[in-house]
């Protein structure tokens, strides 16, 4: 019986972005792991990602990555029906309302129904768009043959919520970085004799930093010396902090870097006391396992997916609670044998991540809606 080489498209678009490192692992290892069926990554027409198997090619995309516009829309759609593909991956919820052919789709977290904030949006217009972002994950759901979640936690999730998808759901888990390879370098902003605690990553509502700070508050009357670091490129969400920030006893104490360059970076996650993650809802959590690949120890909330990701590998607080959090940091930056026991379990919780078991979960689930039942 003849083996049929099917045509799979990827749609890499959000490469690039803050979720983008899961689209870019998942390219980069089914190149070494699938040599023969075909690949077209759709890539914004910026995207100077080139693949290096022969049969993997990239086809700009110009459409953005969340649009409504309805000759957009069909655009879109042609293009991908024009590729004339056995399968697509697309690897965001949102995708095209009117294309029909076979569909994995990746869903990394329901953050949207939840900590979305309104902010000057009239309360019609908010509620008509969240109904629409509904809508589309409903659909892309129920239009996709199977759907890829980061964790167990996500997959139940979406299960109560879509009752038709939970004989598609898929886990994959994803994976954290090794080390960075670069040298360390002090970032200007910190000072060689601080004792800090950080936190790196976007300002979003669900991410809780008015919390954190509110923690932080309490454990800068503990100890005055204690400083928070804050890591993030300063966009909308970072603005509104730090104007915020402003209020609060703690202030002078709490170091806003902007965006900093990984020899920056890995300076601060080798010499803090601890990584704090107050977050309230993830899809998988990279951040924390980075901070335990450089040796930090992490305390972190037991909301969402932290506790099946990080496993005993975090001290964990109740993220809702500044106290808590404060108390549970606290126990961390002042218990030596505490954070060396935080430490060694960080390293052993890395290994039972992968990007390349990541990328072979994928490749099964597009043989299985493929029908294509053959090892390679």
């Amino acid at each position: 019986m003849n083996r049929r080489r099917h045509h799979i498209v990827i749609d890499g678009r959000i490469r690039r972005t803050s979720t983008g490192r899961y689209v870019d692992r998942l390219i980069e290892h089914l190149q070494a792991l699938d040599s023969y069926h075909r690949y077209t990554i759709l890539l914004q027409p910026d995207d100077p990602w080139k693949p290096t198997a022969k049969n993997f090619s990239t086809v700009s995309c110009p459409y953005p990555q969340f649009s409504v516009n309805p000759l957009t829309e069909l655009k879109f759609t042609a293009q991908i029906y024009g590729l004339k593909p056995d399968l697509v991956h697309f690897t965001m919820t949102q995708q095209p309302l009117l294309y029909f052919g076979k569909i994995v789709t990746t869903s990394h977290d329901t953050t949207m129904y939840r900590f979305v904030r309104r902010g000057s949006t009239p309360m019609l217009l908010y509620k008509l768009k969240i109904g629409l972002y509904s809508f589309l994950v409903w659909w892309s759901h129920r239009k996709s043959n199977k759907v890829i979640i980061p964790t167990n936690t996500v997959a139940k999730e979406f299960a109560q919520m879509q009752p038709f998808v939970a004989n598609k759901l898929v886990v994959t888990l994803e994976s954290s970085e090794p080390p960075l390879s670069v040298p360390a370098q002090r970032p200007d902003s910190v000072h060689p004799n601080d004792r800090f605690i950080m936190y790196v990553g976007t300002a979003f509502p669900h991410k809780n930093l008015p919390t954190l700070i509110k923690a932080f508050n309490i454990l800068h009357k503990q100890d005055p010396e204690l400083r928070l670091v804050i890591v993030g490129k300063h966009e909308k969400h970072y603005f509104e902090l730090i104007e915020w920030a402003k209020t609060q006893p703690s202030y002078e104490n709490i170091i806003f870097t902007g965006f900093i360059a990984d020899e920056g970076l890995k300076w601060l996650y080798l010499h803090c006391r601890a990584y704090v993650f107050a977050s309230l809802s993830e899809g998988f959590g990279l951040p924390p396992l980075e901070a335990m690949s450089h040796g930090a120890p992490v305390v972190s909330s037991d909301s969402s997916v932290m506790p099946e990701v990080y496993g005993n590998a975090a001290h964990y607080c109740k993220g809702n609670n500044p106290k808590d959090i404060a108390r549970a940091v606290s126990e961390v930056i002042n218990d030596e044998n505490l954070r060396k026991d935080l430490i060694k379990r960080g390293h052993e919780r890395l290994k039972k991540f992968s990007w390349r078991h990541m990328a072979d979960q994928t490749l099964i689930v597009y043989k299985d809606v493929l029908g294509d039942t053959t090892k390679d």
